[in-house]
């Protein structure tokens, strides 16, 4: 079984930059679909956005099209979740998580193993 351990996470102004890591023990990381969500206080948890095994196609909620990239690093079995242009509503804990069999992409309930979260503050 896959363990995620996410680490990255911290405060930054209106306009910067950071990279998420999420790091699996366990078992690697490229026999997974996976997928970022994010959830901000008082809202639910939304999809950020997923790379299949392959590593291809990746797909991205509108919100953060053009400035979110994945990618994913088999041989350190880490996937990577790089925020570029960040803006105060990116504001959230952000969550790294591992699917086996996803069709929907966008479902929190298609992912079977979650890493802890990590803070994101965006300051303007």
């Amino acid at each position: 079984q896959v363990q995620l351990i996410e680490s990255g996470g911290g405060m930054v102004q209106a306009g910067g930059s950071l990279r998420l890591s999420c790091a699996g023990s366990g078992r690697i990381l490229s026999s997974y679909t996976m997928g970022w969500f994010r959830q901000a206080p008082g809202k639910e948890r939304e999809f950020v956005g997923v790379v299949r095994w392959s590593g291809t196609p990746t797909f991205y909620a509108d919100s953060v099209k053009g400035r979110f990239i994945i990618s994913r690093d088999n041989a350190n079995n880490t996937v990577y979740l790089q925020m570029n242009s960040l803006k105060p509503e990116d504001t959230a804990v952000y969550y790294c998580a591992a699917g086996t069999i996803v069709t929907w992409l966008k479902r929190p309930d298609e992912y079977h193993t979650w890493g802890q979260g990590t803070q994101v503050t965006v300051s303007s």
